[in-house]
């Protein structure tokens, strides 16, 4: 078996030198054309459009989606919105790279393997730093080739490499560079953290084109099959993180189009999204819609522990009082989060005894309590008028300090 080091050095030979390539005799119009362009010519393998139902497409897509987040869309190609669109086909990265490009990534193959009998530990290390240099000096083809050659020689997958890519893609508004790269991680099953998604998800939101996003969500729900849901699942909250939640909404609006149906995740990741954005009644829509027979998905803690805190910071006391009833009757406990938004809840509206009873409650079911509840006890306390109350849990909270929930346990964890 061939050791990392000879296997690139068999690679090291530009393919160039030794005969003429394919993609030099024939250049795809793929790669040659934009990637609207490419979605206008999709009516050629038989799906057709009237004009008239284009531009009823076009403004149910202004009026639904650009109308929830400031970002103007320069335009939409209405041709092309149903989800439905050819078969993928992987394209290589190397048949977009251009000569220098491709010389560029070979030469820096030479010097990895140069380096690696000095540093055979730190090779994701050199990698990485290569990639970076090409993205300063915006070579993202040629990191992209280079990055291409080390995993086709087992050499190297360096998550870090990826993710410096991606980012620089998105400062430089390569959405298809973005796309490609994200498209071999999940083919290849490379390994992607939170920052991979939020990328790409960026990248993708910066091409202004609702209908290029629905047909990336589709080509990444044909590249993966049971894992889908996930994948999804994760891109959408990235769309929401990266400020494009009308994104986020677009794609779970149609999953059911792109064969995917959504779960419990989901529809806590939409329960969320619309709780930050304020968006009560969508929220409450999409909390009643989990229930129906269709879809039969039972709320969790999460759920719940979502809607209340979302209402809490609407005033919309009267419905964590509901929520609050309908845990007790489906049989759910509830836990710090839960107790932390209906105490403050309670103490808001003014009841004190509801909200102490609640704190007693939490004590308990030994619910260790954290900093944030004795905050908001002796600050609505001392707001009420009840300053010895509130002196009282102040030095409650004093004594017992190192062994409180602080803010390093409700870090949110990464997706």
């Amino acid at each position: 078996m061939l050791c990392s080091s000879n296997r690139l050095k068999r690679s090291l030979i530009p393919p160039w030198k030794t005969k003429i390539p394919n993609w030099l005799c024939t250049i795809s119009s793929f790669l040659s054309t934009p990637c609207t362009t490419c979605y206008r010519s999709f009516d050629h393998g038989g799906l057709h459009f009237s004009m008239k139902k284009s531009l009823h497409i076009y403004h149910v897509l202004n009026a639904k989606y650009i109308s929830l987040n400031p970002v103007k869309l320069q335009r939409i190609h209405p041709p092309f919105f149903t989800p439905m669109i050819c078969p993928i086909k992987i394209r290589s990265l190397v048949t977009q790279a251009s000569i220098e490009d491709d010389e560029i990534s070979y030469q820096l193959l030479g010097e990895i393997v140069s380096q690696l009998p000095k540093t055979p530990s730190s090779i994701k290390e050199l990698c990485t730093n290569h990639i970076n240099t090409l993205c300063r000096k915006k070579k993202l083809k040629a990191a992209a080739r280079l990055l291409q050659l080390l995993h086709e020689k087992h050499a190297i997958n360096s998550l870090p490499a990826y993710n410096l890519l991606l980012a620089a893609a998105c400062q430089e508004n390569d959405t298809k560079i973005a796309s490609n790269i994200f498209k071999d991680m999940l083919v290849n099953h490379l390994p992607m953290n939170s920052t991979t998604y939020f990328n790409v998800a960026k990248a993708i939101s910066k091409s202004n084109d609702l209908t290029y996003v629905l047909v990336f969500v589709k080509e990444i729900s044909e590249l993966i099959s049971t894992e889908s849901v996930t994948v999804i699942n994760r891109i959408i909250y990235a769309f929401a993180d990266c400020g494009h939640v009308h994104n986020a909404i677009l794609v779970f609006d149609h999953m059911k189009g792109l064969k995917l149906k959504p779960d419990l995740i989901t529809y806590n990741t939409m329960l969320g999204i619309y709780g930050r954005t304020g968006e009560v009644e969508e929220m409450l829509n999409v909390f009643a819609s989990m229930k129906k027979v269709d879809i039969d998905i039972a709320p969790d803690i999460v759920s719940y522990n979502t809607l209340l805190n979302s209402l809490r910071k609407v005033g919309r006391f009267d419905l964590c009082v509901v929520l609050m009833e309908e845990m007790g009757k489906v049989g759910l406990q509830p836990d710090l989060r839960t107790y932390t938004a209906l105490i403050e809840c309670f103490l808001r509206s003014g009841n004190v005894e509801e909200s102490l009873r609640l704190f007693q409650d939490m004590k308990r079911g030994h619910i260790c309590p954290s900093i944030y509840v004795y905050r908001s006890l002796i600050s609505n306390l001392k707001r009420l008028g009840k300053s010895e109350l509130a002196l009282k849990f102040s030095e409650e909270m004093k004594e017992c300090e190192g062994d409180l929930v602080g803010p390093k346990d409700f870090k949110r964890k990464s997706r």
